[in-house]
């Protein structure tokens, strides 16, 4: 009776906190960077659920179609012109600029700019090439820097609106074997808390999420070196189990809840707020302890350094199955197959 009363409570605060988030996002302009699949397209779904017309970007125009196509067959976009997608190269300025004119010439403005766009590369550091750091950097931090920067004046102009950056828990405790794509995140976990402090006055709203691991599908375009089929085992279970995962979905909402209500940071997965909390208190005890699970259950470097990162969808002869089933099912959700589909 008390568990089942719990769900009914829990169930209600979600519906409350959703009518909300519809009455105030409702005719907002939201931009999701790195919106074609994965948490991006997750993103878009809650954004439109909760009334805001969504513009995705995304590098492949053909995965932006299929993207637009997933949200507008969901139904739950009142027009179809409410849902737009834009392809660019946002590790280019220019191109960014192009985007963020392209969207406010078409609505007018743009009241939420969520950096989503990123990339992953799995591997120990004795086998990351020098360009996995430049690709990450380039994906995790440039990406968010120069959409932001493009969207400033026009947020600075009205004195309103909201930034929304997807970081990571790795942008707050560095993870073993995911040096690249920790060390950018530092870098855009930093930059969100500095706009924090400069916008916060200023009527702009800037949000910083930290994601712990979550069912997006994306483990299958995450790039492996070192013993890629062992690397891709490890992280394609993690990004899989419920109780290690969450799913993406879910963690989308608490996006939504967060930007509507101002929230300055979000961490999703109680892993993940734990690890955040004891990591700045014991910093030695974290060390040892990371430094463990690196030696006795991450796999071993190979010899000599990788110069060709593989995609976890070219090296996952030994995924764990039935195990990772939920990850395969969260592929097919979020977009995640059709570039593998059509051989590219």
């Amino acid at each position: 009776m008390l568990m089942a009363a719990g769900a009914v409570t829990a169930a209600l605060i979600a519906t409350a906190k959703h009518r909300r988030s519809s009455a105030r996002l409702a005719g907002k302009v939201a931009v999701i960077t790195g919106g074609s699949r994965g948490f991006g397209l997750a993103l878009a779904a809650e954004f439109a659920r909760a009334g805001a017309r969504v513009v995705l970007t995304a590098r492949d125009p053909a995965e932006l179609d299929r993207a637009r196509k997933s949200l507008l067959n969901m139904g739950i976009v009142a027009d179809e012109s409410d849902v737009a997608t834009i392809p660019c190269d946002l590790t280019d300025p220019e191109q960014s600029k192009s985007m963020i004119a392209l969207v406010t010439e078409r609505f007018g403005r743009i009241d939420v700019l969520v950096n989503n766009a990123g990339k992953i590369a799995a591997g120990p550091v004795e086998n990351q090439p020098l360009s996995a750091y430049k690709d990450a950097i380039e994906s995790n931090y440039y990406c968010a820097l120069h959409t932001t920067l493009a969207v400033l004046p026009q947020m600075l102009e009205r004195g309103s609106g909201s930034i929304v950056n997807i970081a990571s828990i790795g942008g707050k405790i560095a993870i073993p074997h995911l040096l690249p794509y920790t060390a950018s995140k530092f870098a855009l976990v930093g930059f969100s808390q500095g706009l924090t402090a400069e916008l916060r006055t200023k009527g702009i709203r800037v949000t910083t999420v930290c994601p712990g691991l979550m069912r997006t599908g994306s483990h299958l375009h995450a790039e492996f070196t070192g013993n890629r089929q062992h690397e891709y085992r490890w992280f394609s279970l993690g990004a899989s189990l419920p109780g290690v995962s969450t799913s993406a979905r879910r963690a989308a909402r608490a996006v939504i809840h967060a930007t509507v209500s101002g929230r300055t940071e979000l961490i999703i997965t109680p892993q993940a707020v734990l690890a955040s909390k004891l990591a700045p208190l014991a910093p030695a005890s974290t060390a040892w302890l990371l430094s463990r699970i690196n030696a006795s259950l991450l796999p071993a470097p190979v010899n000599g350094i990788s110069d060709s990162p593989a995609p976890g969808y070219s090296v996952r002869q030994q995924e764990i199955q039935p195990l990772t089933g939920l990850g395969e099912a969260a592929s097919y959700e979020f977009n995640e197959r059709g570039r593998i589909a059509s051989g590219r």
